[in-house]
């Protein structure tokens, strides 16, 4: 699909950048001219997959992460974060509202707050390789 804009960030693992990716990606997004709400959103979807990269699938280290964010040509947002971590043995339980293998401290709803926040939303996880979560926000045209 032929997209009108982009842009690519690596970052460090640290929790510190997990409000940095949501501002960047919200203000790439502002050139679109979102609603308040599209916007919210949008960052609370990225805050959902940079905090899962962040908590789990560099539990003892630091690694890098990957946001890739495009504007597609039907005034669609395409964001794909990747991170190169322990991946997910078993996607479908992680799926699974509630369940979390980060404690007590977790409440295992970000895949399921990703997906309702966003137009599309799929994951995909190889066990040692690391995971990618790819999600689209179709925007409402303004006059």
């Amino acid at each position: 699909m032929k997209f009108e804009n982009y842009m690519t960030i690596d970052f460090p693992s640290k929790s510190s950048n997990e409000a940095f990716a949501r501002s960047a990606v919200a203000c790439f997004a502002s050139q679109m001219d979102p609603t308040l709400e599209e916007l919210g959103d949008i960052r609370t979807a990225v805050s959902e997959a940079v905090t899962n990269c962040i908590v789990h699938a560099y539990p003892d280290a630091l690694g890098t992460i990957t946001l890739r964010c495009r504007i597609l040509k039907d005034n669609t947002l395409d964001i794909i974060i990747k991170d190169r971590g322990v991946g997910i043995s078993d996607l479908e339980q992680a799926r699974k509202p509630m369940f979390t293998t980060g404690g007590s401290d977790r409440s295992g709803m970000g895949f399921t707050i990703m997906e309702s926040f966003m137009t599309s939303f799929s994951v995909q996880s190889v066990a040692g390789k690391g995971t990618t979560v790819h999600m689209r926000r179709k925007l409402l045209r303004r006059k």
